[in-house]
């Protein structure tokens, strides 16, 4: 029987309902990245295969063909002419300079700095001098943020601990007198907090300074420096980083029951912040460009040695990434992006705006990766993602079979990167050989001499067969 009108219209009008909902669907999944949510990790891998013979020619390319060498090259050439590069300095301004035309001139897509403000810290003259129980000068730095002595310096008494425990069980007696922590290096996570808040606490007591022993297992006699942040309402006293081997002679002196008594000048002072920026450079992406693998290192360094290592390699790699792919003629899906943090060392201040200013987007970040812990010889990944990012991952990392760095690791790290991963987004690091990183750290020994062009080679392959494939995949990593 026919259809009456009402049924007719009725009938037509649901029919146009569920065509407005399927092209409403269909434009939310063609407008949302794609991701592997849902295809079988099988068909994943399969996919992560085919790109072997890409991934081979990386290697080749960067470990024994035309780019041999380059990333150390470039590293050695960039610090040999401006050395190293603080928070707030001409230094750190010349150095963007310099990456920015060099970037420039390789040939790389989109070049370009955004702006950020960053701490501006003088560490000015210093000096430590013991005059009792005998005269010596100690080798010293002082520690980012510290305030200054007055004009005179100050001279007092030494009272020597172990740890924060012992110092709250002597609060007594540490009124007037400068502090001397001789905490163990028992892993830089853990012993770094002597650095952070060793002044404050000491403050909290009554102390007029407070030296830290040097944070790290190894010491020449050198003094490693590195950011501290005051407590709010605490008073701010001086502090600065010693030795090992004069912590440990006080720490001898003290239990023999001998009075220590230094002088202690400290220039120090902090400047208004400044205008800095983050360097960045892309290969732009052919089918998704508005999705993003982000490559990065801090062009920021101490203001001692070179800053070769921490963390000249994690940017030269970073730049040498995108050439190795660029050389090749390849171009993924998503953009290739490399980020130059600027002010990583006080607490990864030009990142933190960064991605204030680049959030609205996290959706198209695709994975985030940052190398600040040595550029040594290549172990693996440290991988922060979903348990399916994870598995896709370790297909990826299959294809560095011939240079043996097939590991991924738990918990991806790295200040510049943490914000994106607490948000969500995978993120990835560089894990080296790095039992000698904490040896040079933050020190007059972290130098060009410290790098092996070798092992940056390694770790330039890595970087880039990593970063081409997981953006040139069908579809992003699942979140």
């Amino acid at each position: 029987m026919p259809m009456t009108g009402n049924k007719s219209r009725c009938l037509n009008s649901i029919s146009q309902v569920l065509l407005t909902l399927l092209i409403l669907h269909c434009l939310q999944c063609h407008s949302r990245p794609h991701s592997y949510d849902s295809k079988p990790l099988l068909e994943i891998s399969k996919e992560i295969f085919k790109y072997s013979d890409i991934a081979q020619r990386i290697i080749n390319l960067a470990v024994y063909g035309k780019a041999q060498n380059r990333s150390y090259e470039r590293l050695a050439e960039f610090t040999d002419t401006i050395g190293n590069r603080v928070s707030g300095s001409k230094n750190l301004d010349l150095a963007i300079k310099y990456m920015y035309t060099a970037l420039t001139r390789d040939g790389l897509e989109n070049v370009h700095l955004e702006q950020v403000k960053i701490p501006h810290w003088v560490r000015g003259d210093e000096s430590a001098v013991m005059l009792l129980p005998r005269n010596h000068t100690l080798a010293i730095l002082g520690l980012g943020s510290s305030v200054g002595t007055p004009p005179g310096g100050i001279e007092a008494e030494v009272m020597v601990v172990e740890s924060f425990e012992e110092l709250k069980k002597r609060a007594s007696e540490a009124k007037g007198k400068i502090v001397v922590y001789n905490q163990p290096f028992v892993s830089y996570g853990e012993t770094v907090a002597y650095r952070a808040s060793g002044a404050s606490e000491a403050a909290k007591v009554g102390a007029v300074a407070s030296l830290i022993r040097s944070v790290t297992p190894f010491s020449i006699n050198s003094p490693h420096t590195g950011w501290q942040w005051y407590q709010p309402g605490v008073p701010q006293i001086p502090t600065a980083c010693i030795t090992v081997e004069d912590a440990q002679m006080m720490a001898r002196m003290a239990r023999r029951g001998q009075r220590i008594v230094l002088h202690l000048t400290m220039g120090a002072q902090t400047l208004p912040d400044v205008d800095s920026y983050n360097t960045v450079a892309e290969i732009t992406g052919s089918k998704h460009p508005e999705q993003v693998v982000m490559l990065s290192g801090h062009l920021d360094s101490w203001d001692v040695g070179q800053g070769a290592m921490d963390d000249g390699g994690g940017v030269a790699i970073s730049w040498e990434a995108l050439s190795l792919i660029r050389d090749l003629g390849l171009r993924p899906k998503r953009t290739l992006r490399t980020v130059m943090w600027s002010a990583e060392e006080p607490g990864g201040v030009g990142a933190a705006q960064y991605f204030q200013q680049h959030k609205a987007n996290i959706s198209n970040f695709d994975l985030v990766m940052e190398s600040d812990l040595g550029t040594f010889s290549p172990l693996g990944l440290q991988f922060t993602g979903s348990d399916k990012a994870r598995a896709i991952m370790k297909e990826v990392m299959k294809l560095l079979a011939s240079i043996n760095v097939t590991s991924l690791e738990e918990h991806g790290e790295g200040t510049d990167i943490n914000m994106w991963m607490k948000a969500g987004v995978p993120g990835a690091s560089l894990h080296t050989a790095d039992q000698r990183y904490f040896w040079f750290h933050h020190s007059d020994g972290d130098t060009m001499s410290v790098q092996n062009p070798e092992e940056m080679n390694l770790c330039s392959a890595v970087w880039a067969v990593v970063a081409y494939v997981v953006a040139d995949l069908e579809e992003m990593l699942p979140r």
